[in-house]
């Protein structure tokens, strides 16, 4: 259907207006349904936190997404892990194994000092697309504004191509307070400082979700996003939720 003035949206294999989930264990059969109807709705898949590590038919998985043009990643906390136990040599030979072209690294839960990360992104940036994270999974841990602005200027700098702000899957650190509120102050100097198109900000439910769009416009990055609610945060960027209604009106939006 093509007869209602609708916000425009990016398509195909986009670079921004990306659509990020979080695979927490999603069944093969359940999947394959899934990506049949929506795998244009999706860019970008993570297998969740360490899951990846005991993920039953990992590869086939993997394969997957890829036969859908969706690029499959592990999540921060299995690279945090192998960092921890001085073994990403064979972090890296199993992503290359698996076919995973995507590294993300990330310090949610340790705490790995940002020039040793800024190293490894300028080296692994030669064999990965890398995907850097910022803040901290812990909602007691609160960096300044300032430190939010300069780290995820410096992770680009050092080749990242896109940085995740923390929300975690429940939304309720990093970038949100711990009742789950949007840091909104964070969010507005983060936009105005560096450009909406490199950061992928973790909104794992629909009001979240919506305060994105709304702030930031129909193609924002968003991650952490439920493999269930593609279709409704779709329908949410083009402006057929309530929330939404009128966004195709809004000329304030950045994206």
């Amino acid at each position: 259907m093509d007869f209602l003035s609708l916000p425009k949206r990016t398509t195909g294999n986009r670079v921004y207006g990306l659509t990020c989930i979080a695979d927490f264990g999603t069944p093969m059969g359940e999947l394959r349904n899934i990506l049949a109807d929506f795998h244009t709705m999706i860019d970008i898949a993570k297998i969740g936190i360490g899951s990846a590590y005991v993920t039953p038919n990992l590869r086939t998985k993997i394969n997957l997404y890829k036969e859908h043009e969706i690029k499959p990643y592990c999540g921060g906390t299995l690279f945090e892990k192998c960092y921890y136990q001085n073994k990403l040599n064979e972090y890296i030979h199993y992503l290359h194994d698996l076919g995973i072209e995507w590294i993300e690294v990330s310090n949610g839960t340790l705490d790995i000092p940002l020039q040793t990360r800024i190293e490894l992104i300028s080296q692994l940036k030669e064999s990965f697309h890398v995907i850097a994270e910022v803040g901290s999974k812990d909602c007691r841990k609160e960096m300044r504004i300032s430190e939010w602005i300069e780290e995820i200027q410096l992770l680009l700098e050092a080749g990242s191509e896109y940085v995740i702000t923390e929300g975690r899957d429940s939304g309720t650190s990093g970038i949100y307070e711990e009742c789950g509120t949007v840091r909104c102050e964070l969010i507005h100097e983060l936009i105005k400082n560096i450009d909406p198109k490199k950061i992928i900000f973790e909104a794992p439910t629909p009001k979240h979700q919506m305060y994105f769009i709304k702030e930031i416009g129909p193609n924002v990055n968003l991650g952490n996003v439920k493999i269930n609610d593609v279709l409704m945060l779709e329908a949410q960027r083009c402006g057929l939720r309530s929330e939404t209604f009128y966004l195709e009106e809004h000329e304030c939006n950045l994206l």
